[in-house]
């Protein structure tokens, strides 16, 4: 039996996969989830989402209710070979997250599900994609269902969010490039600790030690996760570890020989080893892929669930621009451009990431010996809070930033800080005149200089106006100032057109109305044309 699906299946239901759905059907495009288990796992697995996929969340509507659930985490403290060498603050500016929040996945999901069903959509449980026949516009995906029987879903698009062993990129027969990592392992127990380290639901523990950094991170509904990437002497040995053998990993990194752990509930034991790859592509014609069916690694830094969340911001409101005949098809291969450089970027740091992986003895000595001065330079610090809260990542060198002139820190690529700004005379912050469903155009204006109308001298938001709606785009136009003493925001005489996501696509002079017509011409579909 064939049946026809609307607009796009999404095989997998974990967080990137609803996270999908979830944007998708804010576009208004009809979406099928297929997952092959019976629902939402019951598993914790994910543990950290750090600034940026708060941002995400917000534009998917639902980061309130995620904060109301989860531990706002504000500092770090760090223990090298039993001895506190310094503390870490977590928080960052220029965001209204400025703190990474503890949740686990299993909260993640449900709540993702929930916001999904308020649109809706409701997942498709015990159905199971088992082939993909992708077209040049089209797709089909056989599933079998609950009962065993097998239909046939016809559809515009499917999108593969399965997983390492995914079905989608089984079929289009690409090149998972990369390597198995080789001795690390990573092992975990959700558990109530019995040691002397006081309880503080916003603080984690990082206990570093010879073939072992353990984290030790506060936890929803109490106690902690106690996660440790150590050497993998047998690996052959797959069983999770039980609860004597965390308790003698955690008494030798932690010097607490007497300590004690009781398991939470839900209980939480893991043992996992890892690959690092990527996929060679993300699309092929009406097939993508999305999370760690495109990419995946060893999590330090709690970098996959987020990286997909930051995969999903970035395709989805290409995907609908395109589907909904307003974009280029080229606009949907950019996806792939800018989510691989991303992902391989991260891949990189975290393989040099000193603070989680299980130190050499020279990195261990080095670390006990330089680490309290790093931990009191306030530009060390500054540059660990940039790296993990994932606002600074870019897309400069990707196809979409243009760069045609204009002034200030911020280029084309760059994500837009949340700072405060005047417009239309008012107290606004950046972040609250952009939306997830457009496209913004900032103006920047001297102070004292009008924003609007056609008297020379000024800056004519009017006919940069009229270029945009030459073309399916939608779009807003804000004539801003700076707020005072903030040198990083937009500046004066420089016109920031700012996609979707918050990432800035064209940055050029305020008046030059042919870079705006240029850009958009090379993405967009013209009016009426």
């Amino acid at each position: 039996m064939s049946r026809f699906c609307r607009d796009v299946v999404i095989i997998g239901a974990g967080p990137t996969g609803l996270a999908l759905a979830v944007a998708l059907r804010q576009y208004g495009l009809g979406v099928t989830v297929l997952e092959k288990e019976p629902g939402t796992k019951r598993q914790v697995r994910a543990s950290v989402l750090w600034q940026r996929a708060l941002e995400i969340l917000r534009d998917l509507g639902c980061a309130e209710r995620f904060l109301d659930q989860g531990l706002t985490l504000r500092q770090a403290v760090f223990h090298v070979r039993g001895r506190e060498i310094g503390r870490h603050a977590m928080t960052v500016p220029g965001t209204a997250f400025p703190q990474p929040l503890s949740i686990e996945q299993i909260a993640i999901e449900a709540l993702l599900a929930e916001r999904l069903r308020e649109l809706g959509t409701e997942v498709r449980w015990n159905s199971e994609a088992v082939a993909v026949r992708p077209g040049e516009r089209a797709a089909q995906v056989d599933v079998r269902g609950p009962d065993g029987t097998l239909e046939t879903l016809d559809c515009r698009w499917v999108v593969g969010c399965e997983g390492a062993h995914s079905v989608v990129r089984g079929t289009l027969g690409l090149l998972f490039e990369g390597e198995r990592r080789t001795g690390l392992q990573a092992v975990q127990i959700n558990a109530r600790p019995r040691w002397p380290y006081p309880y503080a639901p916003d603080t984690t523990y990082f206990f570093i030690e010879r073939r072992a950094s353990l984290i030790v991170s506060p936890r929803p509904g109490g106690g902690y996760r106690f996660f440790c990437f150590r050497d993998d002497p047998d690996p052959g040995h797959v069983a999770p570890p039980d609860v004597e053998e965390m308790r003698e990993l955690v008494a030798r990194v932690a010097h607490d020989p007497d300590v004690r752990l009781v398991p939470t509930e839900p209980e939480w034991f893991n043992r996992a080893r890892f690959h690092d790859r990527v996929a060679a592509t993300f699309r092929v014609g009406p097939a993508l892929l999305a999370g760690d069916s495109a990419h995946l690694w060893a999590p330090v830094g709690g970098r996959g669930l987020n990286t997909g969340l930051r995969g999903v911001h970035n395709l989805a409101w290409k995907l609908a621009a395109v589907h909904q005949g307003h974009a280029r098809d080229a606009l949907l291969d950019t996806y792939t451009a800018e989510q691989r450089a991303i992902a391989r970027e991260v891949m990189r740091q975290m393989r040099r990431n000193v603070l989680e992986l299980p130190p050499s003895v020279p990195t261990l000595a080095a670390m006990r010996l330089f680490g309290p001065a790093l931990l009191r330079s306030e530009t060390f610090n500054r540059q660990g809070r940039n790296l993990l809260s994932e606002l600074f990542r870019h897309y400069r060198s990707g196809p979409l930033a243009a760069d045609r002139g204009g002034r200030g820190a911020l280029r084309a690529g760059d994500r837009l800080p949340d700072l405060p700004v005047t417009e239309s005379g008012r107290q606004r912050r950046l972040h609250d005149l952009l939306s997830y469903e457009r496209w913004t155009l900032l103006v920047g204006a001297a102070s004292g200089v009008a924003t609007t109308g056609t008297v020379p001298g000024l800056i004519d938001t009017v006919e940069l106006r009229r270029v945009l709606d030459r073309y399916a785009v939608r779009a807003e136009v804000f004539g801003i100032r700076a707020g005072k003493g903030v040198a990083e925001g937009p500046a004066p005489g420089t016109l920031l057109l700012v996609r979707p996501d918050g990432h800035i696509g064209l940055r050029a002079r305020a008046g030059d109305v042919r870079a705006l017509d240029a850009y958009l011409g090379s993405w967009f579909v013209r009016r009426g044309g």
